[in-house]
C-alpha cells in the first residue's frame, strides 16, 4: 500500500533521520526512522519501550505518562513513569508538599485562549510555574532521551542531521501551536529543523501506508477502497484530552486534501476517568476520596491504572449480571472508618441506591454494566452529537468511512456507540491505534507534501483605517486623522474561513501605509 503514496525525496534528502515527539494529554513518546530506510520501507519506524516498576504493577509500554516533576527549587527532576514513582515515594514520606507535580496539563493550551509567556500552570497542590518552562522541559527530556539512546547504540547522530516533528491537535488555535513551537525551540530544537504535524493528519497518513491486513474494519476486514482516489473519509482522533476530527479526500495522484476544516472538542478519555472518580465519590463520600487522593497517592495511582486498562475492554454488550471488578485499596476502607465512624462494607449494604449497582466481596468492588455504561455516556453523547452535525454538512457527503485512531479509540464502549449511531458508516482502525499519530508524524516528516490542501479554520485579515466612503462605511466609524476622513477598524480580509488553501499557494498582495505622518514603516 505504501506505493500508492508519492514520496518527495527532496523533502528528506538533507536529513539522515526524522524523529517525532507525540506529546499527549495522558501519554507521550517518540519515534524515529532513517531516510535511507524510509525510501525502502516507510513502515520501519522505531519507538522506545518505557518501563514502570512503581506501585503494585510493572508496566511496559510504547509511551510514558505525560507527567513531570520539579524540585522545590523549580529544577526539572523527572518525566513519565519516573516522575510518577518519585512523587509517589515522596508522598508516602510526606515530603512532596514543596515539589511541583504536573499531570494532564496539555489541555491548558486548548482551554486558555490568551496564552502568553507569563501564563502559569497549577499543579495538584496549587503550586504555580510558568507554562513555557513546563512544556519545554518535557520536550527537552524526550529529545535528550532519544539522543542519549542513539549515543549508547553508537549511532551518535547530531541535531543538525535530524529533522524533528512535534504533534499538535488540529483543533488548537494558532497561538497554541505557536506556543508549542516556541517551547520546542526553548528545548533546544532549532526552528529550521522543526515541523508541526496535525495529529489526525499524521494518523491518517500512517494508515494509508499500512498493508490492508494491519487495518481492521467493522466489516471484518478493510478494503483498499477506503483510501482509493476520489474517496472521502472522516478521521476521528480520540485521545486522552480531545477528540480531533477532520475529513479527507484522496486525490488521483495519491496525495490527500482536507475537505472540511478540523474540529472537535474536549471529550477525550480523561473525561471518563473523571466520571469514575466522581462515581467513587458518590460511593464513599467526597471527603473520603479527597483524603484518599491526597494522602494515599500510590494507592490512588494503582486504582486509576487498573481503570485505564479495563476502560478499553469495557463493553455495552456484557450480560446484565456480568460485573467489572476493581480492587478497593485498604486505604479507602480505613479512611471511610475514620471519616464516618462505620465499616465501609456494612455501610454500603444499607444504601439501596448503591447496592443496586455495586457489591463488595473482600477487597473487591464489583460494578454492574449499567453503571459502567453511565461512566461513558456523557462523553459518548458529546461525540455522537458532534459527528451527527458534521455528517449533515454538504462538504462531508460521500464520507462513508470513519478512521478511528488514538488511545481512546480502542475503547469498546466508544466503538459500539459509533456503530449503533452510524450504521451506514464503516469503522476502520489500525492495529496500533494508539501509536498511529506518533508513527504517522515520522512519515509526515519524511513526506510533508502528502497533504496538499487544507481548509482555513479562521478568517485572516488586517485591521486598517481606509479613506472613509459613506456608501460602504458606517457613519459611527468616521474618524478624522491628520485632516482626512477615515473609517476606523476596517477589517481587510486576506483569507476567509472554509477557503481551501493549497501548499505553496499565494494570495493577492495587500499594501499598507502608516496611518499617522509621524509613523515609520518597520
Amino acid at each position: 500500500m505504501a506505493s500508492a503514496l508519492p514520496v518527495s525525496v527532496q523533502a528528506t534528502k538533507d536529513r539522515l533521520q526524522v524523529a517525532a515527539i507525540d506529546f499527549g494529554t495522558t501519554y507521550s513518546g517518540y519515534a524515529f526512522s532513517f531516510r535511507d530506510e524510509f525510501l525502502k520501507n516507510p513502515l520501519k519506524i522505531f519507538t522506545n519501550q518505557w518501563k514502570s516498576q512503581g506501585g503494585s504493577t510493572n508496566l511496559l509500554s510504547m509511551k510514558t505518562p505525560s507527567c513531570v516533576l520539579f524540585s522545590p527549587e523549580g529544577n526539572f527532576h523527572s518525566f513519565g513513569y519516573n516522575a510518577e514513582e518519585k512523587y509517589m515515594k515522596l508522598a508516602m514520606d510526606d515530603q512532596h508538599t514543596r515539589w511541583f507535580y504536573f499531570k494532564h496539563f496539555k489541555m491548558l493550551l486548548y482551554e486558555n485562549k490568551n496564552l502568553t509567556r507569563t501564563t502559569k500552570l497549577t499543579d495538584d497542590k496549587g503550586l504555580k510555574m510558568p507554562a513555557h518552562k513546563v512544556f519545554s522541559a518535557c520536550i527537552r527530556y524526550l529529545k535528550d532521551h532519544l539522543l542519549e539512546m542513539h549515543a549508547t547504540t553508537g549511532e551518535g547522530l547530531k541535531l543538525g542531521e535530524m529533522h524533528w516533528v512535534l504533534t499538535v491537535p488540529a483543533i488548537w488555535d494558532d497561538s497554541a501551536k505557536q506556543f508549542m513551537r516556541e517551547a520546542a525551540v526553548e528545548a533546544g530544537i532549532e526552528s529550521e529543523y522543526l515541523s508541526l504535524a496535525l495529529e489526525p493528519e499524521a494518523a491518517a497518513l500512517y494508515c494509508r501506508y499500512l498493508p490492508m491486513e494491519m487495518v481492521v474494519s467493522s466489516a471484518g476486514k478493510a478494503s483498499i477502497e477506503s483510501f482509493a482516489p476520489g474517496k472521502r473519509y472522516l478521521v476521528l482522533d480520540a485521545g486522552g484530552g480531545t477528540i480531533d476530527i477532520t475529513v479527507h479526500e484522496t486525490l488521483p495522484d495519491g496525495t490527500v486534501k482536507e475537505v472540511y476544516k478540523a474540529n472537535g472538542g474536549p471529550w477525550g478519555g480523561t473525561t471518563v476517568d473523571k466520571a469514575f472518580v466522581s462515581f467513587l465519590e458518590e460511593v464513599t463520600g467526597p471527603e473520603v476520596m479527597k483524603i484518599f487522593k491526597t494522602t494515599y497517592k500510590g494507592a490512588f495511582l494503582d486504582l486509576m491504572r487498573e481503570f485505564e486498562v479495563k476502560k478499553k475492554t469495557m463493553s455495552p454488550n456484557e450480560d446484565a449480571e456480568a460485573k467489572t471488578v476493581f480492587r478497593m485499596p485498604i486505604a479507602i476502607h480505613e479512611t471511610y472508618r475514620t471519616v464516618h465512624g462505620t465499616d465501609f462494607r456494612m455501610s454500603m449494604l444499607l444504601q439501596q441506591d448503591i447496592k443496586d449497582n455495586v457489591t463488595f466481596t473482600g477487597d473487591k468492588m464489583r460494578v454492574r454494566p449499567a453503571q459502567i455504561q453511565a461512566l461513558f455516556q456523557n462523553t459518548i453523547d458529546h461525540i455522537v452529537n458532534h459527528l451527527t452535525d458534521i455528517f449533515k454538512r454538504p462538504e462531508v457527503q460521500g464520507a462513508n468511512r470513519i478512521l478511528m485512531v488514538g488511545g481512546f479509540s480502542e475503547s469498546k464502549m466508544l466503538q459500539n456507540a459509533l456503530k449503533r449511531s452510524f450504521p451506514s458508516k464503516q469503522m476502520v482502525s489500525p492495529e496500533e491505534a494508539s501509536l498511529a499519530v506518533l508513527k504517522g508524524a515520522v512519515l509526515f516528516g519524511h513526506n510533508p507534501t502528502a497533504i496538499v490542501a487544507r481548509m482555513s479554520r479562521f478568517t485572516y485579515g488586517t485591521d486598517i483605517w481606509p479613506i472613509f466612503d459613506p456608501t460602504i462605511h458606517m457613519i459611527s466609524k468616521l474618524k478624522i486623522v491628520d485632516g482626512e476622513q477615515r473609517c476606523a477598524d476596517y477589517f481587510d480580509k486576506h483569507i476567509e474561513v472554509d477557503t481551501e488553501v493549497c501548499a505553496g499557494m499565494t494570495f493577492e498582495e495587500h499594501t499598507y501605509f502608516p496611518l499617522y505622518t509621524q509613523q515609520k514603516c518597520p
